[in-house]
């Protein structure tokens, strides 16, 4: 095979695979969310035991947050798989850059968000509390989003060392 048709090849797998919204919204899109309605959870349990209905609400607007993004990320794959353009971003961060033209800086925006989430769980030591589905559930998400951020940069630097 030449090498122009290699380069070729890995270019249609690549576009075929690891830069489409199916699979960013179900490696990075979807964790996100799990660990958005993880935190939203204990932020909730822990106004409870603290008495704090600011710090219960903000769980509850948290929850309520993941799940439209969640709704947006599972939108994104069915439009992906039925061929058609999506009209949603993958988040609602990234949707409200639509209104100033910069969906991707806000979907970067969204992502600092989500990794200073995970940060706050880890350090504070509310992973501690959370329940063995709970933790399960935290688990295939972070293994998830690892993997499938591992897959796309070893694809990427197959294709530069090409």
């Amino acid at each position: 095979m030449s090498e122009q048709s290699a380069q070729e090849a890995s270019l249609k797998i690549e576009e075929c695979i690891f830069s489409t919204p199916a699979f960013q919204a179900l490696t990075i899109g979807v964790p996100f969310c799990v660990f958005k309605l993880i935190f939203g959870l204990l932020c909730i349990r822990a106004g409870a035991s603290q008495q704090s209905s600011l710090l219960a609400a903000s769980g509850w607007l948290v929850m309520a947050w993941a799940s439209a993004d969640l709704i947006m990320n599972l939108g994104r794959v069915i439009f992906h798989i039925s061929g058609r353009p999506s009209p949603i971003e993958y988040c609602s961060i990234a949707q409200a850059g639509r209104l100033f033209g910069r969906p991707r800086l806000f979907l970067a925006l969204d992502t600092f968000v989500s990794f200073s989430i995970i940060c706050l769980v880890l350090w504070s030591g509310w992973i501690a509390l959370l329940s063995k589905v709970e933790l399960w559930f935290w688990l295939a998400a972070t293994t998830l989003n690892l993997m499938g951020i591992s897959v796309i940069n070893i694809w990427l630097e197959f294709r530069r060392g090409s």
